[in-house]
């Protein structure tokens, strides 16, 4: 036998997603998606949308930055990862870049310089040099750092 499907009125609705949003930052696409497996018709979608807005409780800059920071702080992850994830997210360039704005110049530079260090120290166990290079390489790729940051970093560090 079959569940019955739950189904929310429009207020039921509203206030689950306030709840929702007002536990983490969310982006329109988190909600929308989360509001089609309500159930809900898009007329009353579009509608708790703009009621989130409205009343704060959705703001994809107020998002974008606490993912930049939050992705970057704990995950050390590099811009381009975070951009391609935000991207993903359906999250526009200008607000990406401001999200950036998140990230001092000075704490990017010392953490990559921390990742790769810390990275290279765990490879101590590959001898063969081209491999071990490639693999601090394909490492601070995979984290989204600069291409031309990471050539240089495994040169100066695997001579």
């Amino acid at each position: 036998m079959q569940q019955p499907v739950k189904t929310y009125t429009l207020e039921e609705a509203k206030r689950k997603l306030e709840s929702f949003c007002a536990y983490q930052d969310r982006c329109h696409k988190e909600v929308r998606e989360k509001l089609y497996k309500m159930r809900m018709i898009p007329e009353a979608i579009d509608e708790i949308i703009y009621h989130l807005l409205q009343h704060k409780f959705l703001d994809e800059e107020r998002f974008a930055r606490s993912f930049a920071r939050g992705k970057f702080r704990h995950k050390k992850w590099g811009k381009n990862r975070i951009k391609q994830e935000l991207k993903q997210r359906e999250i526009g360039d200008y607000i990406i870049r401001k999200a950036f704005t998140e990230i001092p110049e000075s704490e990017y530079l010392e953490t990559f310089d921390l990742l790769a260090d810390k990275r290279f120290d765990q490879l101590n166990s590959e001898k063969d040099k081209y491999k071990k290079r490639k693999k601090l390489a394909d490492y601070l790729f995979y984290r989204g750092w600069p291409g031309d940051w990471i050539y240089e970093k495994t040169t100066e560090l695997i001579p």
